[in-house]
């Protein structure tokens, strides 16, 4: 910030956020990708050398991913991460029931040319990392897939009450992604194919279907077609 005479004022914290989003990120990937498994202690300490930063900004991410729920804090054992129990993963899918049902039928009402594009393109990318088995890189094009169709949808609320929720299904599906890549593109495809078609309640069908057939795939009972 210039102040008269052209001397410099800097920014309180500007630095320090910065920092503390970055270290928040890393930590929350290295959770959803497996790197930190769960149920694996997480102390400031280690997650600092970790890091290569001071415990500042490492307990200042621990404490959103708390509250994100992805961490615990234990007596006498402090942070470790959190266990994708039975009721946790059914609590998640029941709110995507709703919310997903819901965006597809919008997005097959709104959706234009270019946003079938842009849906088929995740798809085609998403077939092409289950190819080479490339499941952190799937992972990520599944809810990228899921966050699309949501903008699609064209409804601000949903798209905001949506990202902390697909951070976890970024958890759930990376993993059982090896098992349960194949199922779910052809669900994607019979959900984009709805939308292109601009058929609202075929679209909603094919989305709550979805949501259906994940949700039994996370709870240890894989589709068989």
């Amino acid at each position: 910030m210039d102040q008269p005479g052209g001397a410099k004022i800097r920014t309180i914290g500007a630095d320090h956020v910065a920092l503390r989003e970055q270290v928040l990120t890393e930590l929350r990937r290295r959770i959803v990708d497996g790197e930190y498994g769960q149920g694996e202690r997480l102390t400031e300490t280690r997650l600092a050398d970790d890091f290569g930063v001071s415990r500042n900004p490492v307990r200042e991410a621990l404490r959103v991913v708390e509250a994100e729920g992805f961490v615990q804090i234990l007596p006498r054992r402090g942070a470790v991460v959190a266990t994708l129990d039975d009721t946790a993963v059914r609590d998640l899918f029941a709110v995507r029931q709703q919310l997903e049902t819901l965006a597809a039928g919008l997005a097959a009402e709104r959706a234009d040319a270019d946003d079938v594009a842009r849906l088929r393109r995740l798809l085609d990318d998403a077939n092409k990392a289950s190819e080479a088995k490339d499941f952190d890189q799937l992972a990520e094009l599944n809810s990228a897939f899921h966050r699309a169709v949501i903008e699609v949808s064209g409804n601000r609320w949903l798209h905001s009450i949506s990202v902390a929720m697909y951070h976890h299904v970024h958890w759930v599906f990376r993993v059982g992604a090896a098992q349960r890549a194949p199922h779910s593109t052809e669900e994607h495809i019979r959900l984009v194919d709805a939308i292109a078609a601009k058929d609202p309640d075929a679209a909603s069908t094919a989305a709550g279907l979805h949501v259906a057939a994940a949700a039994k795939a996370a709870l240890g009972q894989r589709p068989t077609a």
